[in-house]
């Protein structure tokens, strides 16, 4: 079985690599699911809508999503009526939000703090401006910005799955999804 820092490097490669065809949630999520046998091809269909901020409307990020909906797979409750299995999924949710707005802080160097998880304020600490997903203009200007290269939202995906993949080792809850 490979070490905890390849399992994480490859989860962050495969989702990097993944939003190559657009959709940041299903690329996190999906590159989790490869890399901790989680989930199903029913669960990352319903990613579907979530990128870009939620249908492309500079919400939620969709990577960020993306890693909360694996989180979900592993540690989430089975029932509506397990409270306990709830209120317990909430702090290590939390620490996957906390870590994914430092790593990008980090990684990609942002000057001052990243105070929410919009795709928008993302989009604003990377290229230097919000877009709106939903205009054709405004979507091609995002590509246009880098949106999809190495160094754009691909390496957000990337973030989001190292952060999740961390989590997911760290509960010791990586094998019991269900495929």
């Amino acid at each position: 079985m490979p070490t905890d820092p390849e399992r994480i490097a490859r989860a962050k490669k495969a989702a990097h690599e993944y939003d190559r065809h657009s959709g940041c949630s299903q690329g996190v999520l999906l590159a989790l699911q490869d890399e901790f046998n989680i989930g199903n091809d029913e669960v990352f269909k319903a990613a579907t809508v979530l990128s870009g901020g939620v249908a492309r409307h500079g919400e939620t990020c969709g990577a960020l999503l993306g890693a909360l909906m694996a989180l979900g797979l592993v540690a989430g409750r089975e029932k509506m009526e397990d409270t306990e299995a709830y209120r317990a999924a909430m702090p290590p949710s939390a620490d996957i939000i906390k870590r994914y707005k430092q790593e990008l802080q980090k990684q990609f160097g942002f000057e001052g703090a990243l105070h929410g998880t919009l795709c928008r304020q993302i989009h604003a600490k990377i290229y230097g401006r919000a877009f709106d997903m939903t205009d054709a203009d405004d979507y091609q200007a995002f590509l246009a910005a880098g949106g999809h290269s190495d160094n754009g939202c691909l390496k957000v995906c990337g973030i989001a799955a190292e952060v999740a993949a961390e989590k997911i080792i760290e509960l010791g809850q990586e094998s019991q999804g269900q495929n």
